[in-house]
């Protein structure tokens, strides 16, 4: 009898990606209805109709379930200082990117909807992971800084760089998602929170409106430094 023909990679692919994300719907399901602590794999598994092992090899750690967008999380910032346009500062850059994310609702900003920010609120393993996360984005903008500005990680100047930026963001994501617990609809939070992170923004421009500013081919670069 002859071997059944493998399926091809990418159908492959596109298999495990859609059993990841039954995993992931069914499991925010359950943490939403009964509370992250209570909810076990076993009870996850068994709504989506899949092996307990299969959950643990596809999700490592059960808040890995509940926050699914870790990685562009942590990488958020960073990614969006590497973007910056010729000219641009790594502020200019953030405040641009965050004004974006604010215009398309983008759950990385703090747009997550009522019943998920309050699963996350009530439990302190999701509240310590996210705080965790900040930390990430943090440690990553700093090594972004570090490469744009041509320092080292652990220069003083980029680690402070780094840390006022990533606290502005810190305090706007939690700015919506105390609004979102305050049940404000999507369009109401983006515009309460557009001018306050106008104003939040401006506050850093005296000392960071020149630092880390992308080469401009066509005008003589400006300097990295803080004055």
């Amino acid at each position: 009898m002859p071997s059944p023909t493998p399926a091809p990679a990418g159908l492959r692919e596109a298999k495990k990606q859609e059993t990841r994300q039954l995993i992931s719907d069914h499991a925010t399901r359950l943490f939403i209805a009964q509370g992250f602590e209570r909810t076990t794999i076993a009870e996850i598994a068994a709504a989506a109709r899949v092996a307990k092992k299969t959950v643990t090899n596809y999700f490592a750690r059960k808040e890995d379930l509940a926050l699914d967008h870790q990685e562009d999380f942590a990488a958020s910032l960073a990614r969006a200082v590497a973007g910056r346009r010729p000219g641009e500062s790594a502020l200019a850059a953030l405040r641009r990117a965050f004004a974006d994310a604010v215009a398309e609702r983008d759950p990385v900003a703090g747009f997550s909807g009522r019943d998920f920010a309050r699963m996350v609120a009530d439990s302190p393993t999701l509240s310590a992971c996210l705080r965790g996360l900040h930390d990430q984005r943090e440690h990553r903008l700093a090594e972004a800084l570090a490469e744009a500005t041509g320092a080292h990680p652990e220069d003083v100047t980029v680690r402070t760089a780094a840390g006022v930026l990533a606290a502005v963001h810190r305090v706007l994501f939690q700015r919506i998602q105390e609004l979102t617990l305050d049940g404000r609809p999507a369009d109401r939070i983006a515009a309460t929170v557009a001018p306050e992170a106008d104003r939040a923004f401006g506050l850093l421009e005296p000392a960071l409106a020149d630092y880390a500013v992308a080469a401009d081919p066509h005008t003589p670069q400006r300097s990295s430094s803080v004055p």
